[in-house]
């Protein structure tokens, strides 16, 4: 197994499951009512709706940096608005989350090892910290989904 692999992995365990640290992100989504993701149960607090358009635009970015494009995201691209709050809305956003998963763990896995420790983007981190730290950004936003759930 090479480097690229064990960054998958990791990635893979924070999205999907088997993660050392428990339950990975869609396993706290998993079965969540649109009214539920919808709902502020800590005022203060985004709601799991808007975590998941957060996690969903953090993939946007990196998958851009992937393909040279270097645009930040602005505050508003950062923390989406949640729109429609119906069933078929949440369905499409956990659907759009789980697409764009797929479609960074693709193109991390053809990413040069030998790259591994260059930035990413001009004057950025490595892209080794991008990659891992994409997993680590999943569990921490998992670890408030979990939390979420629990106050609503």
């Amino acid at each position: 197994m090479n480097e690229i692999d064990r960054i998958i992995d990791q990635i893979t365990r924070a999205f999907a499951g088997e993660a050392w640290h428990g339950p990975a992100l869609s396993e706290t989504l998993h079965g969540l009512p649109a009214q539920q993701a919808a709902a502020r149960p800590l005022p203060r607090a985004h709601s799991i709706w808007e975590i998941v358009l957060h996690l969903i635009a953090t993939q946007t970015v990196l998958l851009r940096r992937l393909n040279g494009d270097f645009t930040e995201l602005t505050p508003a691209e950062d923390w989406p608005t949640v729109g429609v709050t119906t069933e078929t809305a949440w369905q499409r956003t956990l659907e759009m989350l789980r697409e764009q998963e797929l479609r960074f763990r693709s193109a991390v896995k053809e990413f040069p090892v030998k790259r591994l420790d260059m930035p990413l983007n001009p004057g950025g981190s490595s892209a080794y910290n991008n990659f891992q730290g994409h997993a680590q950004h999943m569990t921490y936003h998992a670890g408030q989904i979990a939390l979420l759930r629990r106050a609503g």
